[in-house]
């Protein structure tokens, strides 16, 4: 134990989330959630659940699951701290980046790690809107167009992959069209793509 604390790379915030996670679901709690998020995979090594309980359109309570490294446990507790209390549109805007810098940071090729509590949060969001029969509106304002051509966004690939509807570049390019005018998106669409990918286990 000594020296596995001697090679700790990460800030003593990292470790206190880790080592004392935040809101995490009990084995016997029964959590009435109206809306649940789920992404990631076993198989990539990282699966996370998030469950919200929503007031007057605001984070009343969370609970989450994860199974992954001490990054996804550190970012996905912070993340839970950071949620409880906003409204659903703060909510949906809380980025991998402010849960990060909550945190005093991660090691480069760990950041992802934060991109599934980003990922869940919002899936569990869009799954109460949908419950309640409700349009999402907060989605066009976290849009990022990656093909300027087309005008496709990143939410747009995101939807696609995430209902299972391109599961392959081929099939998200006769969809969106994406590259088909200038082609200079090709390489951020296909980054884009597998990320994704990965997060939604497709």
């Amino acid at each position: 134990m000594t020296n596995f604390m001697s090679q700790w790379v990460y800030t003593p915030v990292v470790k206190d989330h880790f080592m004392n996670p935040r809101n995490t679901l009990r084995e016997d709690e029964q959590f009435d959630a109206d809306g649940i998020g789920n992404v990631g995979s076993l198989a990539c090594g990282d699966q996370m659940e998030v469950l919200i309980k929503v007031k007057d359109d605001k984070i009343a309570d969370l609970r989450w699951l994860t199974y992954g490294c001490a990054s996804a446990i550190a970012s996905t507790s912070m993340m839970s701290e950071m949620a409880i209390g906003l409204t659903l549109e703060q909510a949906y805007h809380l980025t991998p980046t402010a849960i990060t810098e909550a945190l005093g940071g991660l090691p480069e090729h760990k950041f992802h790690c934060s991109v599934l509590g980003d990922k869940a949060l919002r899936a569990a969001i869009d799954d109460y809107l949908a419950k309640q029969g409700r349009e999402n509106p907060f989605k066009k304002h976290v849009a990022k167009t990656i093909c300027e051509c087309k005008n496709v966004t990143d939410v747009q690939i995101e939807d696609l992959v995430k209902t299972k509807q391109a599961k392959t570049l081929e099939q998200l390019q006769e969809i969106t069209e994406y590259g088909t005018v200038c082609g200079k998106c090709k390489q951020a669409v296909s980054e884009l793509f597998d990320e994704y990918k990965h997060i939604y286990n497709v």
